[in-house]
């Protein structure tokens, strides 16, 4: 709103208000005010989930080491959440439809992470949402996304074209376009599409959840990720950058980086409080946003290919638990001494922090890995 108010309508009589203008000025400005709100507002949000008694339940079959933590406020993803999405409507293009769609997406999958912690919290255990209740709404959620992108894709705003790393000149379409002239089938020739948006948004929200186990693991990746993305979505949508990188220019996409910018200021803001020891937990309402968040911008830049090295560590704990429960169904056998990984590594004596530090570098490699691939093409 700031964008709209002091660069659209007051510049004219007031010209210094044109570095409104600049992204690079209004993101470094987005990231710093999410960083504000989330120190500032912090202590009152942890105060009043104290007051609530919304605490921690910690699953008794993990690391004993950790049921200290039980009772620590919960739910603190809601500060996140908040510290995101205020600084980006104020200082981004309101007129921006990628913009609100990466709100609305984030407030999405925030809100089925807030039912899952409310559940818990009022049946005091350690379970939310069944499963298969949170993979349905995950899908709905998805499949909003998706048919938003389709919409946006009619106006020419979008392209359902996949960037492929490494290679400039192949880029598949996810769309059957031998189906869409079919009489009362056409809609069925983006059903690729729609459901390669909900595997990844899916994915990108189930893996930040499962890394949210440690403290400050899973926020102190955020922060890279959102780092990594801020730069992909820059360059996308700058005519230099993107034309001397070979990439698919999308001008509009470019307003994300504000997003991107916000996302890191609010991560380290909660990572504050989040540090060990954790004086608050992000939660569900806060692991399942931030996934969402990240998926979400992946898609809509067409660099979803590249999430398993931006957010390297969050596949590697998602694969974890996949590979364990899958090994000792087949073979009554587990792979790791416990899922997700990060459990593996405190089993084998490894202290908390080291677990925490080693993981942020390795998270550090991953990110840094996805932007060289920006010129391996």
């Amino acid at each position: 709103m700031l964008y709209w108010l002091l660069y659209q309508k007051l510049y004219p009589f007031f010209h210094p208000f044109r570095i409104f203008r600049f992204l690079t000025f209004r993101t470094a400005f987005a990231s710093l005010t999410a960083l504000m709100i989330a120190l500032f507002i912090g202590p009152y949000v942890i105060q009043k989930l104290r007051e609530f008694q919304i605490g921690q339940f910690i699953r008794e079959d993990g690391p004993q080491s950790h049921q200290k933590k039980s009772g620590t406020p919960t739910m603190g993803g809601v500060l996140i959440v908040i510290a995101i999405v205020l600084p980006t409507v104020l200082w981004s293009d309101p007129s921006n439809w990628f913009v609100w769609l990466t709100v609305v997406s984030t407030i999405a999958f925030g809100a089925i992470g807030f039912a899952d912690d409310y559940i818990k919290v009022v049946k005091r255990r350690n379970l939310g949402l069944t499963p298969r209740a949170k993979l349905f709404w995950q899908t709905v959620a998805g499949a909003s996304v998706a048919i938003a992108l389709i919409v946006l894709q009619q106006f020419g705003y979008f392209s359902t074209r996949l960037t492929v790393p490494f290679l400039k000149v192949f880029r598949p379409d996810l769309q059957w376009h031998w189906i869409a002239s079919v009489p009362y089938l056409g809609f069925l020739a983006f059903l690729p599409f729609v459901v390669w948006v909900i595997l990844w948004l899916s994915l990108s929200s189930n893996a930040v959840n499962l890394t949210d186990g440690l403290d400050g693991l899973a926020i102190g990746c955020t922060i890279i990720a959102a780092g990594a993305l801020a730069v992909l979505t820059y360059v996308s949508g700058h005519v230099v950058f993107a034309d001397y990188l070979e990439m698919q220019r999308m001008p509009m996409v470019g307003e994300l980086t504000v997003f991107c910018g916000s996302m890191v200021g609010a991560s380290i803001g909660f990572l504050w409080y989040n540090a060990h020891p954790a004086e608050v937990f992000m939660g569900d309402v806060g692991s399942l946003a931030l996934g969402g968040a990240i998926g979400t911008v992946a898609v809509i830049i067409r660099q979803e290919l590249l999430l398993p090295f931006i957010g390297g560590i969050f596949l590697l704990e998602a694969a974890s638990v996949m590979l364990q429960v899958g090994s000792y169904k087949l073979r009554k056998k587990r792979i790791f001494k416990m899922a997700p990984l990060h459990h593996h590594f405190e089993q084998l004596g490894w202290h908390e922090s080291k677990v925490i530090a080693r993981f942020w570098i390795g998270a550090l490699v991953f990110a840094l890995f996805a932007l060289t691939t920006l010129k391996l093409r």
